[in-house]
């Protein structure tokens, strides 16, 4: 199916009137009002919507992705080819075991696998498959693995699978040593979930129509009922369930983004009442686990914007009595810990980038663990086990393919177990990994990673894309991508703002780019592009913004205020009519979400602000730079009406910009393509789109 002329949606006008504002909604009309069904079913989505998703379909293959064909090819063999087709975790021990998962060559998605404790770091142990993707996977269009844990006797593996990308997950439990599934099976789950601690049950969440998390369970094995341990009566705030480091509770969280709740059990008695740790607090933050005896607490009580860590007894706690483990320290956010019998190790971000910090239960003693790159990202997992000095962290920076470490915590000795290999080559001094203070609007800095070729000129002619998100807090690390090597190795400088909304300078860097203060956000992209610009990395004009779900807001907005800054866009899976969006709490994400953007339903200030940047509710008759934008017709999160409607006004409003070029992938969600070459296909075509536009094709 060929389409020379861009799809033009027609007008079907949609009157609204909130707080007494008057609006007209023309596309409207693209959302199926039987949405919950297309979300779990695609093929029941009307006719009329289908066939206006195929024409623009068709008509991006036809202008975009055909005649960048040989170049997308290239691209994928490159982005493959730096991809160790058999690679493997390092395994993590647990008990008489270790477990892992690895690919096999030309393998979608992974196998995991255990192999005994003592050949964890042997490179040719026999191992025992648990679960091989690939075959579970296999003529499946779309699958996801979601949650995956072998039982605490190491019995049976519990596992949750998604094949529509709607983030409805079944989830089964199989009989390891005769690989054949048991009758426990469970439908509308999230995915999470926790074993009981005699292995003969399994705590799990609940999914209701509206895609929201709303209930814990639990179902005993070979019984075909469940026992509600937990139900939410906000529909503003998530639930989930975990358990701790120690394996000796059960937790159940309740939580929105500002404020927390969350419960406990002893994880030997299942079916005891869930016991309340501390009651929700509007804006008070927190999160516990067993240490010491009793429960370690991350939490923001009395002001501690950027988190302290204090130490309860096991029961409700009460902040009066706590004891302070970690004091808060303005500008040094304390973004998580781990929880070791002997240690409590926690990661802190300090000046813009992480650090590790460790301390000895008994004497308080803290030591840094210290990294050397002017940008990086380290993370940390403690394993499966509790009684250990061990701890694993895991290193990259943008220009140092990712290593694995077993660290020790007594001894402070660092053992790297493995080192990400690229067979395709990769020589790190080839590249420079800078880092830039952008001066913002209001008299701030905002930090901006740089990663370049050493050959590249800085004359200002260099294509330059530059990748945002802001908002949640989220801050994008400072990492290792193979695949983005194949726009710098084509003379691309390419950059990330850490503006506010992340929280990259810390707690308060995020609450100043989030409700009234969301601006901010996209004032700070726009001055790191003008700093860039300054600083002769690039020139105006020949910038690519990129940015995916509240990253596409960010795009929506930015072209909409200085469309003279980029040479192209691309906005994947955009949350860009959030007006809209905001006001219909029928939507998975819409009641938990208000914190974040304000509720336009009730409050009109939070209307006129949003309005204000909606970037669906901004399009202006102006000159828009070409724009690829993707979504996915089973997308929970952000709805592919969205970027559909999005589209659709930009054709009719501005219709001397663009090109436009709409991407609905007809049979995934919010990510995009399942397994690990698939999606690099969409990435080729991203990056296709880019060098198309900065002419580097």
């Amino acid at each position: 199916m060929s389409s020379p002329l861009p799809a033009l949606a027609p007008k079907k006008p949609k009157h609204i009137e909130q707080h007494g504002r008057q609006r007209v909604d023309n596309y409207a009309w693209l959302k199926d009002e039987n949405w919950q069904q297309v979300m779990r079913n695609p093929s029941l989505l009307e006719s009329d919507i289908r066939s206006y998703l195929e024409a623009e379909n068709a008509y991006t293959k036809d202008q975009l992705e055909d005649p960048t064909a040989e170049l997308r090819e290239q691209l994928f063999a490159e982005m493959r080819g730096r991809i160790k087709e058999d690679d493997s975790s390092v395994p993590s021990p647990d008990g008489p075991w270790a477990y892992g998962s690895r690919y096999r060559t030309g393998g979608e998605y992974p196998i995991y696998y255990r192999v005994a404790r003592e050949n964890a770091f042997s490179t040719d142990a026999a191992d025992v498959i648990l679960f091989d993707g690939d075959l579970e996977g296999k003529d499946k269009a779309y699958f996801d693995i979601g949650g995956l844990a072998h039982s605490p006797d190491h019995s049976k593996l519990a596992y949750a699978i998604d094949d529509q990308g709607s983030e409805f997950y079944t989830l089964r439990v199989r009989d390891i040593e005769s690989g054949r599934d048991l009758d426990t099976v469970v439908e509308k789950t999230t995915g999470s979930f926790v074993w009981t601690a005699d292995s003969k049950g399994l705590f799990w969440v609940e999914r209701n129509e509206n895609g929201r998390s709303c209930a814990v369970h639990l179902r005993m094995l070979g019984e075909a009922k469940d026992t509600e341990i937990y139900r939410e009566s906000d529909e503003g705030f998530f639930v989930g369930v975990d358990e701790s480091q120690s394996g000796d509770f059960v937790f159940i969280t309740a939580n929105d983004h500002t404020t927390s709740e969350w419960r406990y059990i002893p994880s030997d008695t299942p079916l005891a009442k869930p016991i309340l740790l501390l009651e929700r607090k509007a804006g008070h933050e927190y999160s516990v686990d067993h240490y010491d005896g009793g429960f370690a607490v991350l939490t923001n009580w009395d002001d501690a914007v950027d988190f302290k860590i204090c130490w309860s007894a096991i029961g409700p706690l009460s902040p009066e009595t706590w004891t302070e483990l970690v004091s808060h320290t303005p500008g040094t956010l304390v973004l998580g810990f781990e929880s070791l019998a002997n240690h409590l190790v926690r990661t802190e971000r300090h000046n813009g980038l992480p650090r590790v910090i460790v301390r000895e239960r008994n004497s308080g003693e803290e030591h840094i663990i210290a990294f050397e790159d002017a940008a990086y990202s380290v993370g940390v997992s403690a394993g499966y086990e509790y009684e250990t000095s061990i701890v694993r962290l895991y290193y990259a920076s943008p220009s140092t393919p990712d290593q694995v470490f077993d660290y020790d915590v007594d001894s402070r000795a660092k053992t790297l177990r493995k080192t990400r290999e690229v067979p395709s080559g990769h020589n790190p001094e080839d590249y420079v990994v800078e880092r830039i203070m952008a001066p913002a609007h209001d008299g701030e800095t905002v930090p901006v990673t740089i990663v370049r070729r050493a050959d590249t000129t800085l004359n200002g002619e260099a294509p330059l894309l530059l990748y945002g998100y802001g908002s949640y807090g989220i801050t994008i690390p400072a990492s290792f991508s193979t695949a983005r090597l194949s726009l710098v190795d084509r003379g691309f400088v390419y950059a990330i703002a850490h503006i506010r909304g992340s929280e990259a300078k810390g707690r308060d860097w995020y609450l100043k780019g989030k409700l009234e203060h969301k601006p901010n956000t996209f004032q700070d992209y726009i001055s790191a592009a003008e700093a860039l610009i300054s600083a002769g990395y690039t020139r105006k004009g020949n910038i690519v913004g990129m940015g995916g779900s509240a990253g596409g807001l960010l795009m929506g907005a930015v072209s909409n205020m200085r469309p003279d800054l980029f040479s192209g866009i691309i906005a994947a899976v955009p949350f860009i009519d959030v007006l809209n969006t905001m006001s219909d709490a029928s939507l998975p994400l819409t009641p938990p979400e208000w914190p974040e953007w304000g509720n336009p339903i009730e409050d009109p200030k939070a209307y006129d602000l949003i309005e204000s940047y909606s970037p669906y509710d901004q399009i202006a008759d102006q000159p828009y730079p070409p724009m690829l934008i993707t979504g996915g017709l089973t997308d929970p999160r952000v709805t592919y009406w969205e970027p559909a409607k999005w589209v659709a006004k930009l054709r009719e409003v501005a219709p001397n910009g663009g090109p436009y070029y709409l991407r609905i992938n007809m049979g995934a969600g919010h990510g995009g393509a399942s397994g690990r070459f698939e999606s690099l296909k969409e990435t080729a075509i991203e990056y296709a789109f880019a060098l198309r536009v900065a002419n580097k094709t």
